[in-house]
């Protein structure tokens, strides 16, 4: 489902559909792009889809929905740069209604008997993909129904994602659980029937809007357990540095083969035990990222934290890529491939970033002339 060689990434950037994204990217079967493990494993930008999708010859508001969904990630970034630690806690609101701050067996089993969200569970745990409708509905059962905190639901989800972004899965989460928007997000059987294209009946989300906003927590949901979610990483083995050359440093967030490409240098992914304590993946997800370290030449991977990597290893410069989880590193600081990098700061509302991105947009497309 998700090819590691670069040729073949590359390939499904130049196979997106827009205007049957646009209109079909609700629906389990629409015409998604799923770009999105290598858009947040940073193998290619939010910038590069941006600015294909714009020389296909659309005008601007044909593919609109296309766009904000890529910038929708920039967006998110941009938050997690900002409020740092705080996209970790409730950000406007306390979670109404909260019961726990577990997570319930149900989900993690998927055992809802709604054969979409079930199925959808299966699916993330065996291919590390689920399809972003459906992340929604979980999100809504596990905190608006289940009445679990946010938090660790979020991050049980995150840790099976391909494309896990904390930023990302985070504070969508946080929106759909009230405490990131103006009400919580809820969807009835109605609603999943639609865009999943299923007929079940009778379950516990089977009633009408007025009647499921007051809903209680359903027996179903009400066992919960405390996860324990564990990263297994690669065996620490050393690495052979050329001492007269510098070294480019890549994470779990930048892992771009075109990245100073060209340039003699030691290339390392460093994998820090402390950021997967802090964010836990499977092993489906640490193999995948290995597996997108072939794309870069040269590639070795130094399992300890980046201060035990200076102390082990000399070279005369380290060069990274700006982001939020590496704050400590030290050497020379890259910028991120942004959509509109003009477009920085912490903005209270998508739409007001939007905005801001868009006008940049239309110049972008009177340069085109499209």
């Amino acid at each position: 489902m998700f090819p590691t060689d670069y040729t073949s990434i590359l390939k499904r950037i130049e196979a997106i559909e827009p205007v049957a994204y646009c209109k079909s990217r609700n629906f389990l079967d629409g015409a998604v792009t799923r770009l999105s493990p290598y858009i947040s494993r940073g193998v290619i930008s939010t910038k590069q889809v941006y600015e294909h999708v714009m020389t296909l010859g659309y005008k601007p508001y044909q593919i609109e929905k296309m766009l904000q969904e890529l910038a929708w990630r920039d967006y998110w970034q941009q938050s997690w740069i900002h409020k740092e630690e705080g996209i970790d806690h409730d950000i406007r609101n306390d979670q109404k209604g909260m019961l726990t701050r577990e997570i319930s067996s149900a989900i993690v089993n998927a055992q809802l008997g709604i054969s979409a969200i079930d199925e959808g569970i299966e699916e993330l745990y065996e291919t590390g993909y689920m399809h972003n409708h459906l992340r929604m509905y979980t999100a809504a059962i596990a905190c608006n129904f289940g009445k679990n905190h946010w938090k660790l639901p979020a991050k049980w989800m995150y840790y099976h994602l391909l494309d896990a972004d904390w930023a990302s899965n985070a504070l969508s989460w946080q929106w759909v659980a009230g405490t990131n928007s103006n009400k919580q997000y809820i969807a009835n059987q109605e609603n999943i029937n639609k865009y999943c294209k299923t007929s079940d009946k009778r379950t516990f989300l089977d009633l009408p809007y007025e009647t499921l906003g007051e809903l209680e927590q359903p027996q179903l949901l009400s066992d919960t357990e405390d996860l324990a979610l564990k990263t297994v990483l690669p065996e620490k083995k050393p690495i052979s540095i050329d001492e007269s050359l510098p070294t480019a440093i890549y994470t779990f967030y930048n892992l771009d083969p075109s990245w100073r490409k060209g340039e003699k240098m030691n290339r390392v992914l460093v994998l820090e035990p402390s950021f997967f304590e802090k964010y836990p993946s499977s092993e489906k997800v640490i193999n995948f990222v290995v597996e997108l370290t072939k794309n870069i030449e040269n590639c070795q991977v130094f399992v300890g934290e980046f201060k035990e990597f200076i102390a082990d290893y000399s070279t005369p410069q380290l060069y990274f890529k700006e982001h939020p989880t590496n704050t400590h590193f030290k050497g020379i600081e890259d910028a991120r491939d942004w959509i509109a990098p003009e477009v920085q700061g912490d903005f209270r509302s998508f739409f007001g970033y939007w905005k801001k991105v868009k006008n940049l947009s239309r110049e972008f497309g009177k340069s085109l002339k499209i």
